[in-house]
Order: C-alpha cells, then structure tokens, then sequence
C-alpha cells in the first residue's frame, strides 16, 4: 500500500474566512485547545467578551477580533485571569489599527482586576493571525515577551511578575499563515496545521484537504477537524465564503485602481516638478539676461555720456579757432591799413614790409601791387 493509499483525506472549511473562523471559535471547546497551544499553558475555562468599541464598517481590511477572559494554569499549579485579544487579518494592514484597540482595552474600566485595591489590571496577551507575513520574520510563529531590566542590563527576577508593570505592559503572539508549510514537530504545529494554506484546494480555496491519520488519538484534534468538515458542507456557510470572496476581489480591485491612481498622481507630480525646475531655470536665465541688458544699457548711456563730453569740447574748440581767426583777420587788417598809411607817406614797398614784419612779397599780395 503506497503512503497515498495510507493517507485518509478530509476536506474542511478554510478557518481563514472570517465566517469559518467565528463558527470554529464559537465553540468553547475549540476555543480553549487553540489558545492552551497558542499560551503554551492550559486554559481552565474562557468565556467571550463583549465589544464595547466596534469595527463593524470594512475599509481596506478584514479584521476579525474576540475577546477573552481565560482562567489559566501555570506550571506550578496556579490559576489566574488573564485577557487574550484575538484578531485575525487577511490582508495588510496599518498597525494603527491595532494599537487602537490596544488604546480602548487599557482604558477599559471592565479590564481592572476587582480583587486588587490598587487598581490594578488583569494582565494582557494579544494574539495575531495574520494571513500575510511581517518584513522578513521567517519563523511562523513569533512570541513578543516584555522583561524588565536594571541600569546595567541584568534581568529584574525578585518580585517579578508585578501587578503595577503588568497593569502598563503585555505579551503579544503574532502568527503568520503564510508559513505554515505542513511539518507538524509539536503540540502548536498541530493545532495551526488547519490553518495551513498550503493544503487549499487548487480548484476551490473555500476547502482545505488535510490527512485525518495525522489526529488518530487527539480527541481535541479530530473535535476540530469534524466540526471543519461539517462547516465545509453547510451551504450558508459557503455562501458567506462565496461573499467574503466578492469582498476581498471588491477591496483588491479597488486598491489596483488607487495604487494606479496615485501612480498616475505620482507621474503628474513627478512632471510638474521637472516643468517647475525647467521654469526655474528659464526665470534664471531670463534674470541673468535683464542683468546683461541692464549692464548694456548702462556701457551706452556711458558712451553716450563720453561723445556728449567730446562733442561739447569739440564745440568749445571749434568756437576759440573761430575766436582766434577773427583775431588773426582784425590783427591781419590793422597791417594793411598801416601798410597803405606807410606807403602814402611815400615809404617804399621793402620799407613798409620790413616795418610790419612781413615779406616784401606778402605785402604785395595783401594790398594787391
């Protein structure tokens, strides 16, 4: 017989669809096996409680949530209250979202210890299962546990755990789906293996099909696996499968179409960045050009300054060679009037000439003899 003809397969109900899930932790039993194997510790009794902050409207996630108010045992024997936030996410999601319900479960009056007199809290463990991974975190289950330390780094024991700090303080078990890959090694490994999505059906996602022979003997198991089973053949039970399907392919189509609207935006943003530094430069450039103009314009009205200066001492010479002919003609007539004045009174031609210090010949020329 070949190990598939060993195998005995059963087909449950996917436990990630928000309707599954609720069916399966409705059931106190159930509820109690997961979370002992999430804890590590025996849950004693649970019971649900109440929300008094809702999350009804379904934005970009779906989120799941219950809370719990377990009775758990310790290794020594001791029972105590604790409060277990359960919420369970399909998609990714802001971390806000989270810390606001953390927000409204610290402020919660119902969430303080009525035995203590100090007031202090019930202690606080918040479970996450997450059907995407967290950055690189390859483990598939991660247990965020707070310790308290002095100056020097050395962990704080004596005393510990106190209420005060647990009041301020809590543990957090976060569980990514995505790596369950099938290998069972303990009690946890086990109890998530319904949760395994490596075992969906390629032609239906609504279904798991999981070998029975591997919870032979675990009465807690087989309970689980049964109650799966008749989750996957309840018709209203698929129809909400078959809504939630049309809700995440409604949240994806939407986010294409905002993750290529704001591609779109980040392009145009991208553009008018690039116009506004192209328009920069040209405002530079047309800046650097007025400043050139301006220096022009100033090297002209220099120039122009200069030829009105030379003009204007051009003009002045001009006038005193006008000034110096006219004295030059008045000086030159006076000699020829003393030239004919001699030369009435009978002097002669070289006589005359010699007198005005001139040339016998210039003489001549100038009276015309």
């Amino acid at each position: 017989m070949t190990k598939e003809e060993q195998k005995m397969i059963v087909h449950i109900a996917n436990p990630i669809y928000d309707s599954v899930f609720k069916y399966l932790m409705e059931d106190e039993r159930i509820a109690k096996t997961i979370l002992s194997a999430l804890l590590k510790k025996e849950v004693v009794s649970i019971a649900a409680r109440p929300h008094e902050y809702a999350n009804e409207t379904r934005d970009k996630i779906s989120m799941f949530r219950i809370d719990f108010a377990a009775n758990v045992r310790e290794d020594d024997g001791k029972e105590h209250l604790i409060l277990v936030e359960l919420q369970k996410t399909w998609l990714e999601t802001e971390t806000l979202r989270f810390r606001q319900y953390l927000g409204a479960q610290y402020s919660n009056k119902r969430n303080i210890n009525k035995n203590s007199h100090e007031g202090y809290a019930i202690p606080m463990v918040t479970i996450y299962l997450l059907g995407h991974r967290v950055g690189d975190i390859d483990v598939p289950v991660v247990y965020v546990n707070h310790k308290s330390y002095d100056y020097d780094g050395n962990v704080v024991t004596k005393g510990m755990p106190d209420p005060f700090i647990e009041s301020l303080v809590h543990n957090s078990i976060i569980v990514q789906i995505p790596l369950l890959h099938g290998q069972i090694n303990n009690r946890l490994d086990k109890v998530l293996s319904v949760f395994d999505q490596t075992k969906a059906d390629s032609n239906d996602p609504h279904v798991l099909s999981l070998d029975e022979k591997n919870y032979e003997g675990d009465d807690s198991m087989e309970y689980i696996v049964h109650r799966l089973t008749q989750a996957a053949a309840d018709a209203d039970m698929r129809q909400n499968m078959n809504v939630e399907d049309e809700y995440y392919s409604a949240i994806e189509n939407r986010d294409t179409a905002i993750m290529n609207r704001d591609k779109k935006i980040k392009e145009q943003d991208k553009l008018l960045a690039e116009n506004a530094k192209l328009l920069a430069e040209n405002a530079k450039l047309l800046s650097e050009n007025e400043k050139s103009l301006a220096e022009q314009d100033k090297l002209l009205a220099e120039q122009e300054k200069s030829l009105a200066e030379h003009k204007k001492s051009l003009a002045e010479q001009n006038k005193m060679l006008v000034e110096k002919e006219k004295s030059l003609a008045e000086k030159n007539n006076k000699i020829i009037s003393m030239a004919k004045a001699l030369l009435d009174k009978g002097m002669s031609p070289a006589q005359v000439a010699g007198l005005v210090g001139i040339s016998e010949d210039e003489l001549r020329q100038s009276l015309h003899i």
